[in-house]
């Protein structure tokens, strides 16, 4: 498990009667209490979203999106689930609309017609890439690029899952709680995207 979310769990673990006296504060109209609250979590909020969308650029914006959303919708919180869970569902809800558009738009842009005929995107940008870099950071890009392209295949759930497991630490039950299914569900989905990890990179792993 990655080290910062260990020490997360176990912050809010302790911390979590301290927590819901300013969730109740913000369900009163609190506004500071809302901003510690905000500062609980920013920097978790922060490294979950970039390391689901590889994008440091859509991570503000879901950063942003997601405490808008606990803002309005904090009064809805029933005290049933750990707080962390809730917004962890926010945020990776917002993800996976990050990662459906960011998809129809890659599909949409793979080919372009040109007045020579269709030219792919990806080759022109691996070219650049080649250029003017050492042998050993060429092979490593190529790496990277060879593993975002097999989690680009992957459906939103099925990446959702694989990231949350493998790069955030979180356990199946757990992931199975932000995502709203079943710790059986997020099992079958995280095999499902195993396996197509492993055929598109067979060679690597």
């Amino acid at each position: 498990m990655d080290p910062h979310a260990a020490a997360a769990a176990g912050a809010r673990v302790a911390a979590q009667p301290e927590e819901w006296e300013l969730i109740r504060s913000v369900q009163k109209g609190d506004r500071g209490a809302f901003d510690q609250l905000v500062r609980m979590y920013d920097q978790s909020v922060l490294r979950l979203a970039a390391g689901l969308l590889r994008s440091s650029e859509d991570a503000r914006d879901v950063y942003q999106e997601a405490f808008l959303k606990v803002y309005r919708n904090i009064h809805s919180f029933r005290f049933d689930c750990s707080f962390y869970t809730w917004l962890y569902r926010i945020v990776t809800n917002l993800c996976l609309d990050h990662l459906r558009r960011r998809k129809v738009r890659k599909e949409d842009a793979a080919v372009l017609e040109t007045s020579e005929g269709p030219v792919n995107r990806m080759d022109s940008l691996e070219e650049q890439r080649a250029l003017g870099n050492p042998e050993r950071s060429l092979w490593n890009r190529q790496l990277q690029d060879r593993i975002g392209a097999a989690l680009d295949e992957l459906t939103p759930r099925e990446r959702m899952v694989f990231e949350l497991r493998h790069y955030q630490g979180l356990r199946l039950r757990a992931i199975g709680e932000v995502l709203g299914t079943s710790e059986e569900a997020a099992k079958n989905c995280l095999f499902r995207a195993t396996q197509k990890m492993r055929l598109a990179l067979g060679d690597c792993v």
